[in-house]
């Protein structure tokens, strides 16, 4: 083997050896490079006679340009290859995950699962529901209700009043459900039975009352209502609702202007790691007020309290479902906070029902 052959394979077999662009322009500085031994050889081409000059270079140079030809395709090979080991180190997902179905991600409000719960128990009494405008009039909200203007009663609510109207009367915000209990008085003859669920206003805002709120009101009317058929419907309640065989109640007197006699209920529990449970323990809560309906209540609604009587109560929506499910802070409910309502809140499909289980 001549000489150029042999530097040829050597330096062939060390281009197609190189392992990275480094490795390769290393092995074209040994063969091309000012001291190189290719260009080493062309510096001999002056010493050899015009013939001799005149082979030799052509061999020489057909040498060199197989090893620019092989270098450049040894570079290309590698280029591709550090680019694919490039783009593979640095590769990015940009696909995005298939979304779970609503039914799956969704979760229903704890008040309107809990209104839902509220509604589901008193159904299977045999109550109605009633529902009535938010902004009422004054006369609605309290002058029917027994609350004379001027009354000191009045006080007893912090009421959020709206602008006059052209006719000088001032609406409101109603700052409880009873109002529609006199819209049901005035549009239905006794018997009556309904629930009156809905928002209530109310100027006052800490952790356990906020300017909205949730009550649900209940009221019986008919020629035999008594405290105790009043006394049955809440105990009855009281025991679905919390999913307890059994309740203690206690019914201490208070005052209402729409009521008379007028009761405030507690429900005997146990307080226990921050944990409320109802049907045991020593303690008592109150939870609703209640009383048979005031005559006067009556008289102004056109019923004539010599024939019909009748009994009613309310109760704060959001305080129970706060008790019922363990919730600490009344703000919470309405701060629209995502991971509050993935904990606390209820799959689209946990419809209440008695005989399945009101929580699911």
């Amino acid at each position: 083997m001549s000489e150029l052959e042999a530097l040829k394979t050597t330096t062939l077999t060390a281009i197609d050896a190189a392992a990275d662009e480094t490795s390769l322009e290393a092995v074209r500085v040994a063969a091309l490079g000012k001291k190189g031994s290719i260009s080493a050889l062309l510096a001999t081409l002056g010493k050899l006679s015009p013939d001799e000059r005149k082979t030799q270079g052509a061999a020489i140079n057909a040498l060199k340009d197989s090893v620019t030809e092989a270098l450049a395709a040894r570079r290309a090979v590698l280029k591709q290859a550090a680019l694919e080991a490039q783009l593979k180190r640095e590769a990015l997902d940009l696909t995005l995950p298939v979304r779970a179905p609503a039914v799956e991600t969704g979760r229903i409000h704890p008040i309107s699962q809990v209104t839902d719960e509220i509604v589901a128990i008193f159904a299977d009494m045999g109550f109605a529901v009633a529902e009535g405008p938010d902004i009422e009039s004054d006369d609605f909200n309290f002058t029917k209700l027994n609350f004379p203007p001027g009354h000191p009663a009045r006080e007893m609510h912090d009421t959020f009043f709206l602008q006059p109207d052209d006719n000088g009367e001032r609406k409101l915000l109603r700052t409880h459900t009873s109002p529609v209990q006199v819209r049901t008085m005035l549009s239905q003859k006794p018997p009556i039975r309904v629930i009156c669920p809905g928002r209530t206003y109310r100027t006052d805002f800490d952790q356990t009352h906020t300017p909205m709120f949730h009550q649900v009101e209940g009221l019986v009317i008919d020629d035999r209502a008594t405290l105790a058929n009043l006394k049955w419907v809440l105990e009855e309640f009281c025991k679905a609702f919390f999913e307890v065989p059994k309740v203690n109640m206690r019914f201490r007197p208070s005052f209402f202007p729409f009521t008379s006699p007028s009761m405030e209920v507690d429900i005997q529990c146990r307080r226990s790691g921050g944990e409320i449970r109802f049907g045991e323990g020593e303690d008592w809560l109150e939870i609703l007020g209640c009383g048979m309906v005031h005559e006067n209540v009556l008289r102004n609604c056109g019923i004539d309290p010599e024939v019909y009587q009748g009994f009613a109560w309310g109760m704060g929506i959001d305080r129970v479902a706060m008790l019922k499910y363990g919730m600490p802070d009344l703000r919470d409910l309405f701060d629209a906070d995502l991971r509050w309502i993935n904990h606390y809140g209820f799959k689209p499909l946990d419809m209440p029902t008695l005989a399945g289980g009101l929580s699911g």
